[in-house]
């Protein structure tokens, strides 16, 4: 049993210090760290710098990392490096991950104020910091490195050996990402892996995620005349590229909500029963959920739950289409190419690239004559697991239960975070997600902001997670 004194002084010392770790906050999100727009590139570099000037305040032996893209942070425990000294001898080695970069402010219009002078606001749900990255992920990450401080100010030390591991591209894709991990397996290695990029659950309940899907994208472009035609004069005679493509994404599903893709649900197991259970005593309310963006009935596999259809199934949607003419007025034309763009999100171990090749065999054998097909790849991931036998995750879910007061739960995520099952791939560890993000956070969208009590309770709650563990 974790000795708990150590950890009185540490939750004072976070309270009274909450203003100025506020400041410092403000101070980071400041800086337009967007990592998709080359314009940006220094401004994620100087970020980058920020990260390690504070990293190295904190004890830690920091440095920016160049990479063919932007720079990665790495910082290790100086006290603790080579696995000696007064950072928590004995203990497990943690590495945290986090990423200071942000996605881009458009449309520029619909923000408040500027995206890029960030305040704290009072609203009728209370003090929120607005401005971009103040949840994803600048306001996240900064809760670690706060709690973090109140262990060195009170303590001297840190709990436990530390590696932290920031990286400035994860909002563009990550492309340096894989490349760095293999170069640096070593210096990041660990015991268990700590990611600060979910949330809570229904913005009220502590959360750890244990189950990520994963992400497979295709653009596909269907061609038929060799040049746009004139309907009234080629319509019903010629073939329309637009009505061969609609008939093909239509026939994605069956009637029953399944995608139709042959061996689409190879890999796909059936959802453990003690993990059912315990989503189904999470009260999920999908009317709310769908009645908040205009919707009604759930839409997916009919044998399905509301929240197993978001966390643990798995996916096919289209995300744009396009083709002949769309601007104003009319243009009675029969387009030479039709296009989309089609997602998959997986779960289990189901192989993206064999679900890409489903998907293109089907589209192939869907072809009339005079119809041609193009595909163009955009990225592939598995899904993630993280095994909740690890020792850990029980002694982090009373963590985050003493903080908030309400049990925390084991949850899937709808989305895709690889970086977990990278660390798992190229690094051999496990990881966890834990998270103090809001549903209303606006993350990616105009007015983006991170509840003042999420950066308090998230920074307590990451001092309590490090007592549980060491």
């Amino acid at each position: 049993m974790p000795d708990t004194a150590p950890l009185i002084p540490v939750l004072a010392q976070i309270d009274t210090a909450l203003p100025s770790a506020l400041d410092r906050l403000l101070d980071l999100l400041r800086i337009p760290s967007i990592s998709t727009d080359p314009a940006y590139a220094g401004d994620c570099t100087r970020a980058a710098e920020w990260l390690v000037k504070d990293l190295v305040s904190l004890g830690f032996d920091a440095s920016v990392r160049p990479t063919s893209g932007h720079p990665m942070v790495v910082a290790t425990d100086g006290e603790a490096a080579g696995g000696e000294g007064g950072g928590g001898e004995g203990g497990p080695h943690l590495l945290f991950y986090g990423h200071y970069d942000v996605q881009p402010v458009d449309p520029l219009n619909l923000w408040a104020r500027d995206p890029f002078d960030p305040m704290i606001e009072e609203t009728a749900k209370g003090r929120v910091i607005r401005g971009r990255g103040a949840s994803d992920d600048k306001g996240q990450l900064m809760t670690f490195l706060e709690a973090l401080r109140a262990w060195r100010a009170v303590h001297g030390a840190l709990p436990c050996r530390l590696t932290i591991f920031l990286e400035g591209e994860e909002e563009s894709g990550s492309p340096s990402l894989i490349p760095f991990m293999q170069d640096n397996a070593r210096e990041l290695g660990a015991d268990l892996a700590l990611i600060c990029d979910t949330g809570l659950f229904q913005s009220r309940s502590p959360a750890i995620v244990t189950m990520l899907r994963g992400l497979m994208g295709e653009e596909v472009t269907i061609t038929g005349p060799n040049k746009d035609l004139h309907s009234g004069m080629y319509g019903g005679l010629a073939i329309n590229p637009i009505r061969v493509l609609s008939r093909i994404l239509a026939g994605l599903h069956d009637d029953t909500g399944r995608v139709a893709l042959n061996g689409f649900y190879d890999g796909v197991d059936d959802l453990p029963e003690e993990i059912a259970a315990q989503w189904q005593a999470l009260s999920f309310d999908h009317a709310t959920f769908l009645s908040d963006v205009g919707l009604s009935v759930p839409a997916g596999e009919d044998t399905a739950t509301p929240l197993q259809m978001i966390w643990s199934r798995p996916t096919a949607e289209v995300n744009g289409i396009w083709g002949g003419y769309t601007g104003e007025g009319f243009k009675t034309v029969l387009p030479s190419k039709a296009s989309a763009k089609v997602s998959f999100r997986l779960v289990g171990v189901q192989d993206p690239n064999a679900v890409r090749e489903a998907f293109r065999a089907y589209v192939r054998a869907a072809l009339p004559a005079d119809c041609s097909v193009e595909f163009h790849a955009h990225g592939a991931s598995s899904a993630g697991h993280m095994s909740v036998e690890h020792p850990a995750f029980e002694a982090v879910r009373a963590a985050l239960a003493d903080e908030w007061g309400t049990p925390a739960a084991y949850v899937g995520c709808g989305g895709s975070i690889p970086i977990a099952g990278y660390f798992k791939t190229y690094l051999g560890m496990d990881a966890m997600l834990v998270g103090f993000a809001k549903d209303d956070d606006a993350i990616h969208s105009p007015n983006e902001k991170y509840d003042v009590e999420s950066f308090h309770k998230g920074i307590r709650s990451w001092a309590r997670l490090l007592a549980k563990l060491v």
